[in-house]
């Protein structure tokens, strides 16, 4: 481990690191924004291309037009900065880390980074045409389905920051067990209860409808098995690696 340095020279490297961050999102965010509009649509086509013929996205609110596809653009260019955002991270935390830390802890931010992108494109690719087709094909007649586009993006936005939690799942339970606080026994054990909370779970983030909760429930259920599976492979290697 390095030397500790002074408290100011620990605030300027934060201070330096947060501006880098920050400078990162902006400048995506600037490379993007002649595209807002476009990148909105491409956001709303799950739901436009389940709508019926004439039917359309509505804004109630005078500014949404503008604010909302603003709103979506600075959400993209959050993500594509994110590498730089990590990195920044990274620079700051490493010099204080030991070296077995940091075997571990750089594959888990990774893995945690990849599931979260994972479970948001899950969502969208799977989740989104499914329960929009659902909901646009028991939609009474006379009715006409014209969601506000401010009200979809707070709804995609809470999808996906709950599928992409969903998705961390496996890291939880790797880090539960590596630490030693939840054994193997006790994970294969408790598989009824994570049953049962996975569908209680999305019965409360989900829309009210059986296919989307079992969309999310049965990912966090086989999930589960996963992180059982990478610990059981983990805890092998370790015990390999004791006995040599």
């Amino acid at each position: 481990m390095s030397d500790q340095q002074p408290l100011l020279a620990h605030l300027i490297e934060l201070r330096t690191r947060i501006v880098r961050i920050v400078l990162g999102i902006v400048l995506c965010f600037l490379g993007l924004f002649h595209w807002t509009s476009q990148i909105y649509h491409l956001m709303a086509k799950p739901l436009l291309d389940v709508l019926p013929a004439g039917s359309s996205m509505i804004a109630t609110d005078v500014t949404a037009p503008f604010f909302v596809p603003v709103k979506v653009t600075m959400l993209v260019a959050f993500l594509l900065s994110l590498p730089n955002t990590m990195y920044q991270i990274w620079a700051f935390v490493a010099p204080g880390l030991y070296n077995h830390e940091k075997r571990l802890i750089v594959p888990l931010v990774l893995s945690s980074i990849l599931l979260f992108f994972t479970g948001m494109a899950f969502a969208f690719f799977v989740v989104f045409p499914v329960v929009f087709g659902f909901m646009s094909s028991i939609t009474p007649q006379g009715v006409a389905m014209m969601t506000d586009i401010d009200k979809y993006l707070s709804f995609v936005l809470g999808m996906f920051v709950a599928f992409g939690v969903t998705f961390e799942v496996p890291i939880v339970v790797v880090v539960l067990n590596r630490m030693g606080l939840v054994s193997l026994k006790q994970l294969r054990e408790g598989r009824p209860y994570v049953i049962v909370g996975a569908f209680i779970v999305a019965a409360v983030v989900t829309p009210p409808d059986v296919l989307s909760q079992v969309m999310m429930a049965l990912p966090l259920c086989l999930l589960y098995e996963a992180g059982i599976l990478v610990s059981m492979v983990s805890n092998r290697k370790k015990q390999e690696v004791t006995n040599e």
